[in-house]
């Protein structure tokens, strides 16, 4: 059994959330990738998905195997990457998907720098706070935002946000700080979009018991400069990211909330649709922005 072709399918499965759309991704055939589970399987001696008629799980075992396998593969796909593309020059159009607050805020000042080292490489930058198809949408990079990882693209994490639940001083002259989760349902919050929970917040306190509230929107929106405009004249109580109101906090724009309580980190991500055969133009790209947001911290919490 190839071992790292039996990971690249395991994974592949996971992602795609069935054999056959897996085998389609991979072009081979449902019978091919089914081989290739129960080899790896066996060759393991455990069961790393629980199948069924309408879905596949996965086991504790399978779980451990899928976060580890797709490190793997990312590493092989960039030891290859760089072998093969150390001969090549990064040249051509490099089209970008980027969120629009994150890339007004903390890309768009590093594209003139990227551009003075790479100037065969012509940018087209699109923002849009929307989830793309990278193929089918025709883009070579994306910026996600986003909690464990890209589970359909190759990715490399460049930064981790924290969450922060917070109000302006002058809202909370006229509302009493929430104490507890529970108490954010008599306030009015403002809500996002894209945010996976809708209108239920969930906290982990000090000693790891979660905290679920369904809170009231005052507002809903799809932009978080929006929600954030409106956090800072009073309307309400605003849960977003630092890298956007990290600023706000600093200058008591923003005042942290239930600060006994944490809300998910989420991690900023730049994916591409393969990773196998990495263009230049890519490759540099990637490599650009890890070097750009590497620190211990943030940008946005130091």
């Amino acid at each position: 059994m190839d071992r790292l072709r039996a990971f690249e399918i395991f994974t592949t499965v996971v992602a795609r959330g069935s054999f056959v759309r897996a085998a389609e991704a991979l072009d081979t055939s449902p019978a091919n990738v089914t081989r290739y589970i129960v080899e790896l399987e066996t060759h393991l001696g455990t069961r790393l998905l629980n199948r069924s008629s309408r879905k596949l799980s996965l086991t504790e075992s399978g779980e451990a195997l899928y976060e580890r396998s797709r490190q793997i593969l990312e590493e092989v796909a960039e030891a290859e990457a760089l072998a093969s593309a150390t001969t090549l020059r990064p040249r051509g159009r490099l089209r970008l998907n980027v969120p629009v607050s994150f890339g007004i805020l903390h890309l768009a000042p590093l594209w003139p720098l990227f551009m003075e080292r790479y100037p065969e490489v012509e940018l087209d930058v699109v923002l849009a706070d929307r989830v793309v198809d990278l193929v089918e949408e025709g883009f070579d990079l994306g910026i996600r935002i986003a909690r464990g990882g890209s589970p359909t693209y190759a990715a490399r994490k460049l930064a981790t946000s924290r969450n922060i639940v917070c109000a302006s001083p002058g809202y909370l002259l006229g509302h009493p700080p929430p104490k507890v989760p529970a108490d954010l349902r008599e306030h009015a919050c403002l809500g996002y979009t894209y945010a996976h929970t809708a209108d239920e917040w969930r906290f982990t306190d000090a000693a790891g018991a979660e905290h679920v509230v369904k809170v009231r929107y005052a507002i809903h929106t799809n932009n978080g400069d929006t929600a954030r405009a409106a956090a800072i004249a009073g309307r309400g109580v605003i849960w977003q990211p630092t890298f956007l109101i990290g600023a706000d906090l600093r200058a008591r724009r923003l005042v942290e909330l239930l600060p006994g309580y944490r809300l998910p980190d989420i991690d900023v991500l730049a994916v591409y649709p393969s990773r196998r055969h990495l263009s230049a133009k890519v490759r540099v790209m990637v490599d650009f922005l890890v070097q750009a947001f590497a620190g211990k911290q943030a940008p946005w919490d130091r």
